[in-house]
């Protein structure tokens, strides 16, 4: 039985009881790997694509990071 099979016995289960039907598989399934991907940037931030003062990184050999600190700043 797949998903779609469960969802079909759900919805004829909450009918009968006179409950709202339950929400289609997959509904929510963007908005939670969107929470995973914020959780981790925020737990995990990346200095090339991040960098502390709000301006584009630089190189990641170790040269100016463009954010007017000096060179090495990240």
């Amino acid at each position: 039985m797949n998903a779609l099979h469960q969802h079909m016995i759900d919805l004829y289960r909450a009918a009968r009881r006179g409950e709202a039907p339950p929400p289609p598989p997959g509904r929510d399934d963007a908005a939670v790997l969107r929470e995973i991907r914020d959780r981790h940037r925020d737990r995990h931030p990346d200095p090339h694509r991040d960098p502390p003062c709000g301006r584009p990184a630089g190189p990641p050999d170790g040269g100016s990071t463009g954010c007017g600190r000096g060179p090495g700043h990240a």
